[in-house]
This record gives structure tokens, sequence and C-alpha cells, in this order.
């Protein structure tokens, strides 16, 4: 998450944007993804929180609304100073643990945080040609 632009989401601020999104309100999209090879791309399906804007502050500490999409990452930054990535669209805030997915390839790679360890939430578009199909 380096050449980017990276905005910061409050703690706090994420817990109210995140308030009602659960498990069971999450909805099955197709994405397609881009390979290395010049014009080729791989499509994978996956289950995404649907939060269409994400309400963050940038480095002047303006806030800004970036709008959801597949390319957006989320990084997270513990108490102990352990980042750990995410895909924004992946994360859900369930009995105030995050969970999120690693992979868009493997649904399984879950990761679990406790809310209370964590004292950064950082988010950018990646810049990579991941976009939503039908």
């Amino acid at each position: 998450m380096v050449s980017c632009k990276t905005y910061t989401i409050p703690v706090q601020s994420f817990k109210e944007q995140m308030q009602g999104i659960t498990a069971d309100s999450m909805k099955k999209v197709n994405v397609r993804m881009p390979l290395p090879l010049p014009g080729s791309s791989t499509k994978t399906t996956y289950f995404s929180n649907q939060i269409q804007t994400i309400r963050v502050v940038n480095k002047k500490g303006e806030a800004v609304n970036l709008a959801n999409s597949p390319a957006i990452e989320m990084r997270v930054t513990l108490r102990n100073n352990k980042r750990y990535h995410f895909y924004f669209d992946t994360v859900i805030l369930q009995n105030d643990t995050l969970m999120g997915g690693r992979s868009r390839f493997a649904s399984s790679l879950i990761r679990k945080i406790p809310m209370d360890s964590i004292v950064k939430i950082e988010v950018q578009d990646g810049g990579k040609k991941i976009e939503y199909t039908q």
C-alpha cells in the first residue's frame, strides 16, 4: 500500500459504518481480475459486503467519501504493530470482531481480529483493474 493514495478510517467511524453489515447481508458477486499476461483475465466469485461508499480521512485530515470497489484494499495495524491486509468488500464486523478475506481465490482464508486490538485502519484503491461483472 505504498504507491497509491492512502486514507485512514478512525476505528470508531469504521464500527459505525459497519453496523448492520453481517454475514447474512453479504451478496455473491462475480469479479474479473487481470492476469499478468496482456489481454488475459480470470473470473472469481465471492461474497461482498455491499457497502457503496466508505467515509475516510485523507492525509490533510479532510473527510472524503471513497467509492467501494473490488480494488479497495484495507490494512489494519494492531497494538503490537502487526499489520494485516484485507479486501475491503469482504470485511464485516461480527460481535466486535473484524472478519475479512485475505484472498480472492480461496474464500476460506478469513482472518478474525478483535476490534479492541486495532489502533489504525487504512484503505486505498490498489489501482488494480478488478471489476464486478454480471
